[in-house]
């Protein structure tokens, strides 16, 4: 009979091959196995995958309950070679997530987060170049950090103002038209970056100042430095306004642009859709958040035919 370890590394290269990259199921799902080692365990019971899923007492039970989701579904394979297998079921942990209200940042802020980068103690200035460029593209086009810092430079054409970004999330690939004040503030970075770091270790678009790609944590570390400085958190705080929730704010400024346009939403909706990479319109409606002006111009909107029938 295989091991635990033996079993994993196949479902782990199946599951690539159907497109999934898994990097954090892959990395929980192995330490997993390692529990499953330290526990004598041959095979996958449900006592077995509940005591791993729980083993960080300080977590949601969402995050539990996720966990104990991947071990299921990695179960659910090993079960098709090895009878002492048990799948554990849902109800178990029947925990879910619940969607934390995203903060719509406002104009000034991000005129703040792009300034205050700026700032950062940079040798050369570039490391403060690439973090404010990086935080300005994500809120003018709702990318995910991962697909900015993705990008090459061959991703970016400056002349017709298009970015390509590549095998993103669930595999999906899409060009992004930027608007041309856009492409002025990437032309501006390159030529800097290029200047700075001539021989740049990396084909990336954004550099850090050892010619190497940025990094998510690196992002998310300053992007956290940043929103202290500028008063977005407090000294002492941990948590605040995520980075994320520049895309969530992108989003929103899409709809209330089109009501304050006039045009069809609805029938728009599929435009956001593809613009932020999701498989299905139902993904966006996750990212649109129901502010003070959205809902007065939804509300204006539904009102129209309404007079309109009783004049």
């Amino acid at each position: 009979m295989k091991g635990l370890s033996t079993y994993l590394d196949e479902y782990l290269e199946l599951r690539h091959k159907l497109g999934f990259r898994l990097r954090l199921a892959g990395g929980l799902l192995r330490r997993f196995v390692r529990f499953a080692r330290t526990k004598r365990a041959a095979f996958i019971s449900s006592k077995l995958a509940v005591q791993w899923a729980t083993q960080p007492a300080d977590c949601q039970p969402a995050q539990w309950a996720n966990r104990l989701g991947m071990v299921r579904r990695f179960a659910q394979y090993v079960s098709g070679t090895d009878p002492r297998t048990e799948i554990p079921p849902p109800e178990l942990l029947p925990h879910r997530y619940h969607r934390k209200p995203p903060y719509l940042y406002s104009d000034r802020e991000v005129r703040r987060l792009i300034q205050v980068a700026r700032q950062l103690p940079s040798p050369g200035d570039l490391r403060a170049a690439s973090h404010a460029t990086v935080f300005g593209l994500l809120a003018v086009t709702g990318m995910r950090v991962g697909e900015a810092i993705a990008l090459d430079r061959v991703d970016v054409d400056l002349a017709q103002g298009i970015l390509t970004v590549r095998q993103a999330k669930f595999g999906k690939s899409r060009l992004l038209p930027v608007h041309v004040t856009t492409q002025k503030q990437l032309r501006a970075y390159a030529r800097l970056r290029d200047r700075l770091c001539p021989h740049p270790k990396t084909p990336a678009f954004f550099v850090s100042e050892r010619g190497t790609r940025l990094t998510d944590c690196t992002v998310r570390r300053w992007f956290v430095i940043v929103s202290h400085r500028i008063g977005l958190r407090a000294p002492t705080d941990h948590r605040g306004p995520r980075i994320h929730d520049l895309r969530h704010r992108f989003a929103s400024r899409a709809l209330l642009n089109w009501y304050r346009q006039g045009v069809d939403v609805e029938a728009h909706l599929p435009t956001l859709t593809t613009y932020l990479g999701h498989g299905h319109v139902a993904d966006t409606y996750w990212y649109i958040t129901a502010s003070p002006e959205l809902l007065k111009l939804v509300t204006q909107r539904l009102e129209r035919p309404k007079r309109g029938r009783f004049a």
